[in-house]
C-alpha cells in the first residue's frame, strides 16, 4: 500500500490568454496526457488548440523540480497536428520514443472524415519531427492508425470503446518471441455506442518490438490482459473509469489512474484515485492497491485526474482535464482558473 503527500500544486498556461475559436468561442485547455521524458514534462489536450504554431501538443523544461513557465513550446509536426483527442503518452521500455494515443472512440465507416482520433504516434525524445503512425492503413495516403483500430475491435470486443491509458512495459522473460516490450492500452468506456456505454477499469495489450526505422511492429495478438473494478474498494464514492496507465521503471510498478464524472443533487461532482501494483502482479491478476491519502485514507483527487508522469523513484506529476469545469479549489486562492490554464498536482511517495 503506497501513501503520498502533496508538494505542491499550481497551474499551467498552455497558450496566450483570450484564444478563441474561428466562431469566437473561446478555446478551453483539457490536459488528458502527460509524460516525462527525462528532462521536459510533455502535455496534449483533448481538444483542438487552433493557429499557425500551435498544436494539441506542448512542453515544458523541468527547472528544480517543478515545470518552467519559460520554456513553453508547442509540438508542431504534421502528425502530431492531424491527430485529435489525444488521451495518453508512454515511454517505450528503453526510454527513447515517446508513444501517445487518441481516444479510438469515434470512426466513419463510409469515409476517413474521422480518422484522426484513430492514431498512435511515435517519435524519438527530443526529436518530436521525426514522429511516425504505428500501425497504419496499408493503402498509400490514408492517414490513421487503422490497423490498430482493427486489432483493438477484435480485442475489445464491443461497437464502441474509449482508449484513455498506455503504457509500455518489459516483457515477460519466458515469452518465446524476441521483443522489447508489452504495450498496454487502458479502455475506459465500452457498449454499443457513445450514449449506451458503462465505466470500466480494463487492459488490453500487445507485445511490440523496435523496427530499425524507430516504429513499433506487433509480434503477438491484441487481446485482453487485464481488468479490475474500482467500486470494490472502500473510500471510492463514485462509479469511475481508467483514465491513465503509467510504468513506474524506477520501483517497477504499474499505476493506474481512473476519474469520475456524475451529476447528484450537489450538481457535477470531479475527482479521481490512483492504485498501483508490482508489475509481476500484472500477468498473475492480482488486484491493485489504491493509492493513500499521508492519512491513511484513499486518495481522492479534487479535479479529475486524467495525466500521470513518474518524474522519479518517490514523484508524480498528476494533471487535470475539468472539461468547462472552471474552479480551482485548493489549487489556488482564486476561485476560477484562466481557459488556458491547465491544474496540476506533484505527489511524494512517503516511505
Amino acid at each position: 500500500m503506497l501513501r503520498t503527500e502533496i508538494i505542491t500544486e499550481g497551474t499551467l498556461s498552455c497558450f496566450s490568454p483570450g484564444l478563441t475559436y474561428e466562431d469566437g468561442s473561446p478555446v478551453n485547455v483539457e490536459v488528458s496526457a502527460v509524460v516525462f521524458d527525462g528532462h521536459r514534462l510533455i502535455l496534449a489536450s483533448d481538444k483542438p488548440i487552433p493557429g499557425a504554431g500551435r498544436s494539441a501538443v506542448f512542453a515544458f523544461d523541468l527547472v528544480e523540480g517543478l515545470p518552467d513557465p519559460e520554456s513553453h513550446r508547442f509540438l508542431t509536426a504534421d502528425a502530431i497536428r492531424r491527430a485529435v483527442k489525444y488521451e495518453d503518452f508512454a515511454l517505450t521500455v528503453d526510454g527513447r520514443y515517446i508513444l501517445a494515443t487518441t481516444g479510438f472512440d469515434r470512426i466513419d465507416d463510409e469515409s476517413h472524415d474521422l480518422n484522426a482520433y484513430n492514431h498512435l504516434l511515435i517519435w524519438p525524445v527530443g526529436e518530436p519531427d521525426r514522429v511516425q503512425v504505428v500501425d497504419p492503413d496499408p493503402r498509400d495516403g490514408v492517414e490513421g492508425s487503422l490497423e490498430l483500430r482493427r486489432k483493438l475491435d477484435g480485442a475489445i470486443g464491443l461497437p464502441y470503446y474509449k482508449i484513455e491509458g498506455l503504457a509500455a512495459v518489459p516483457a515477460s522473460p519466458d515469452l518465446g518471441e524476441p521483443c522489447d516490450g508489452l504495450l498496454l492500452f487502458g479502455v475506459r468506456e465500452q457498449g454499443r455506442a457513445h450514449d449506451d456505454f458503462d465505466y470500466v477499469a480494463r487492459v488490453v495489450g500487445v507485445h511490440y518490438r523496435m523496427t530499425a526505422g524507430g516504429n513499433l511492429e506487433f509480434v503477438d495478438e491484441l487481446r485482453e490482459r487485464y481488468r479490475f473494478d474500482p467500486s470494490e474498494y472502500a473510500g471510492v464514492r463514485h462509479t469511475c473509469g481508467l483514465s491513465s496507465l503509467e510504468y513506474d521503471p524506477f520501483n517497477d510498478r504499474l499505476y493506474l489512474m481512473a476519474s469520475f464524472e456524475v451529476e447528484d443533487e450537489h450538481g457535477e461532482q470531479i475527482g479521481g484515485y490512483l492504485w498501483s501494483m508490482p508489475l509481476a502482479d500484472l500477468s498473475r491478476g492480482n488486484p491493485p492497491s489504491i493509492v493513500e491519502s499521508v492519512h491513511g485514507e484513499a486518495l481522492e483527487f479534487e479535479h479529475k485526474a486524467e495525466g500521470l508522469a513518474v518524474l522519479d523513484a518517490e514523484r508524480l506529476f498528476v494533471a487535470y482535464d475539468n472539461d468547462r469545469d472552471m474552479s480551482l479549489g485548493r489549487i489556488d486562492e482564486r476561485d476560477e482558473r484562466d481557459a488556458c490554464e491547465a491544474p496540476y498536482t506533484l505527489l511524494r511517495i512517503v516511505p
